[in-house]
C-alpha cells in the first residue's frame, strides 16, 4: 500500500495474538465506560504520540531486549502503544475522570523520557550521536509551525478557533514530519520509506531547483497545505461532534508527530555513524 512505510507488517504470531487479545480487552473496556473526550485529553496524549516512535527507534538500533523487541516492530508498535494508552486511560478515568488529561501527559512523559534518553545514551556510547542537524530541524519546525498557524488563523480564524490546541498540535506534528524528512533526505542522505512521500520527493528532484534548494521543500509545502485544509474542514465536525472530531483530529496529529519525532531521534542517534 502506498501509505505504509517499507517493512510494515505484523509481528510473529505469538506476539500478534497477545496484542490482539489485549487490544480487544482494552477496546471493550473503553466502549463500556465511554470516557469523555475533549481537547485537553488529546493534548494530554501528545507525549504518547512520541512514545511509539522512541520505542521503534530502540527497536531499529537493537536497544530492546529480544523478548520485547517484536512489540516495537514497524507494524506492532502502533498497536502496542494504543493498548498501553487505552489501559492508562481506563485506569485514570476509573480513579478520577477530571485528572485524565494530566494522567495521560504524565505517564506518557514517564515512558518517553527514559526511552528517548536510553536511545541517546546508546548513540553516544556507540559513537553515532549527531545532534546538530536534528536540533536545527526542531528549531525550524517551531518557526514554520508558528508561521503556518498564524497564517491559517488570519485566513480562517473560525477554523483555528474551533479546533484550538488540537489543531495546533496537528499542524506542529505534520510540520515536524515534513521538516525532519527534509533534513534526512537533503542534508543527511537518508531515504524515505513511505511510497507516497517518496513520490513527492521524486517530483521535486525532477525540477530544475533540485540542485540549488534540494527536494524536501515541496514535501513541506504539500504537508502544510494538506493539514491546513484538514483544519478548515474539521471546523464544523469539531463543533457538531466534539468527541468524534477531537479523536479523529488527534489521530491525524499523531500520524504526523509520530513519524516526525521518530525521524529526529533516529537521525540524532545514528547519523554520526554515516
Amino acid at each position: 500500500m502506498v501509505l505504509l512505510p517499507a517493512g510494515f507488517g505484523p509481528p510473529p504470531l505469538p506476539y500478534l495474538v497477545v496484542l490482539v487479545i489485549a487490544a480487544v480487552g482494552v477496546g471493550y473496556g473503553l466502549l463500556r465506560r465511554r470516557p469523555s473526550v475533549g481537547a485537553r485529553h488529546i493534548v494530554g496524549l501528545t507525549p504518547w504520540m512520541a512514545v511509539g516512535s522512541a520505542l521503534h527507534v530502540l527497536y531499529a538500533i537493537e536497544g530492546l531486549p529480544s523478548i520485547l523487541a517484536p512489540f516495537a516492530g514497524t507494524g506492532a508498535v502502533y498497536l502496542t502503544t494504543a493498548v498501553i494508552v487505552g489501559a492508562v486511560w481506563l485506569v485514570a478515568d476509573r480513579l478520577d475522570p477530571t485528572t485524565v488529561p494530566a494522567a495521560l501527559a504524565a505517564t506518557g512523559l514517564a515512558v518517553l523520557v527514559p526511552a528517548g534518553g536510553f536511545a541517546l545514551y546508546l548513540g553516544m556510547t556507540r559513537g553515532t550521536l549527531a545532534p546538530y542537524w536534528p536540533a536545527v530541524g526542531a528549531v525550524a519546525t517551531i518557526a514554520v509551525t508558528a508561521a503556518a498557524w498564524l497564517t491559517l488563523r488570519w485566513l480562517r480564524p473560525a477554523a483555528t478557533a474551533a479546533t484550538g490546541r488540537v489543531g495546533l498540535v496537528a499542524v506542529f506534528g505534520h510540520t515536524l514530519d515534513a521538516v525532519s524528512t527534509t533534513v534526512g533526505v537533503d542534508v543527511l542522505g537518508f531515504g524515505e520509506r513511505t511510497p507516497l512521500s517518496r513520490v513527492i520527493l521524486e517530483a521535486a528532484a525532477a525540477l530544475p531547483t533540485a540542485d540549488a534548494i534540494g527536494t524536501g521543500w515541496l514535501f513541506v509545502l504539500v504537508k502544510l497545505g494538506v493539514v491546513g485544509g484538514v483544519i478548515v474542514l474539521f471546523r464544523d465536525y469539531v463543533e457538531d461532534e466534539p468527541t468524534e472530531g477531537y479523536l479523529l483530529l488527534g489521530l491525524i496529529a499523531a500520524v504526523g508527530l509520530g513519524p516526525g519525532f521518530h525521524n529526529l531521534l533516529l537521525f540524532t542517534v545514528t547519523a554520526g555513524g554515516l
